[in-house]
């Protein structure tokens, strides 16, 4: 086919195209947990749970403030803490929701250019 270019949405690429179904060697929790050649990954199915305990880290952590902030008797350091603690609080949500984002896309490139290579 030397001279001729491929028909409209085709590509002349050596890859096949990437599909969406999970890999077939997928692996359950545990079986990914103890996979000693590291050929299964563990971050996408623990992502959720990390995140809810996170949420409810943080949730926990902000009410623990707030209340040592009114048992200190400062009405002062209470209002400080009633505006500055969500505040706090949303900052590092958002930190760690980037973070397991980060994780999340590393983990899905690394799967999808294993898939793409020949002989994989």
């Amino acid at each position: 086919m030397s001279g001729t270019t491929p028909p409209p949405g085709e590509f002349n690429t050596p890859y096949p195209a990437p599909d969406n179904r999970p890999p077939q060697d997928a692996k359950g929790f545990f079986g990914a947990l103890f996979d000693l050649s590291f050929a299964t990954f563990i971050t996408p199915k623990v992502v959720k749970v990390a995140y809810a305990l996170a949420i409810a880290i943080i949730g926990i952590a902000l009410a623990i403030w707030l209340v040592g902030a009114l048992v200190a008797g400062e009405i002062g350091f209470f209002l400080l803490v009633l505006i500055l603690g969500p505040v706090a609080a949303l900052f590092y949500l958002i930190l760690i929701r980037m973070s397991l984002e980060f994780f999340v896309a590393l983990i899905r490139m690394s799967e999808d250019v294993h898939r793409r290579l020949p002989g994989s």
